[in-house]
């Protein structure tokens, strides 16, 4: 079985179409979405529809993002404002509504609350943000800090990193996929398209270390 992990799309649809007629994925592949399905990009509700769908297809694990995240509280608490200012505008005008959680069809609903955390296979441990630098993977999990899971960005920085397998993640864009010995980022901005180094979605196979990038189509 092979392992596909699939970046940061924020609500581009037809982008990530592109992409996985790139990929061509076989039943026997297991799709792994890094999380930020929605938000930013212009069509929030077109990439939901379509992981829907795909999920009745292919093995897919969904992992949570901070957006999702964002997304639930205001579904469940009324959290308004962050939302907003995060991109939960757009993905609002995708649903055809303003500040209203009425209109968003309850199968999209229950797919954003059935994202996970994190995958842990073998050699890789898949999350949305990352990990403390200067604990182990087992130890971040022990931990269960799902604030880490969601928005972590320190090891970004860390000149040394503690854990014991690589760790795939997304969350922050960067211009090309990073790819080291423990970190393999793929989130390279696909929602940014206006700006000069960013702009495509990126996906990677497993274990080859095989990156198939896609420019935004909008």
């Amino acid at each position: 079985m092979g392992l596909i992990a699939i970046g940061d799309i924020h609500g581009c649809p037809l982008t990530l179409d592109a992409l996985l007629r790139e990929l061509d994925p076989t039943p026997e592949d297991h799709l792994v979405f890094i999380g930020d399905y929605i938000d930013r990009g212009p069509d929030s509700k077109g990439v939901i529809d379509r992981l829907i769908l795909l999920k009745e297809e292919f093995h897919c694990t969904f992992l949570r993002g901070n957006h999702e995240e964002l997304m639930l509280n205001f579904l469940d608490h009324g959290d308004y404002d962050l939302w907003a200012g995060n991109g939960g505008i757009l993905t609002q005008q995708s649903y055809g509504t303003f500040g209203e959680a009425s209109t968003i069809p309850e199968d999209h609903v229950e797919f954003v609350r059935a994202t996970i955390f994190y995958l842990d296979v073998d050699d890789f441990f898949f999350v949305h943000a990352g990990l403390l630098p200067d604990r182990t993977v087992a130890q971040g999990i022990a931990d269960g800090n799902q604030q880490i899971f969601l928005w972590e960005r320190g090891h970004l920085q860390a000149e040394k990193l503690a854990w014991e397998k690589t760790v795939v993640c997304g969350h922050t864009p960067v211009s090309v996929p990073l790819d080291t010995e423990k970190l393999i980022n793929i989130d390279t901005g696909c929602c940014f398209y206006t700006h000069p180094h960013l702009g495509t979605l990126t996906a990677v196979r497993l274990p080859e270390r095989e990156f198939i990038s896609i420019p935004f189509i909008g």
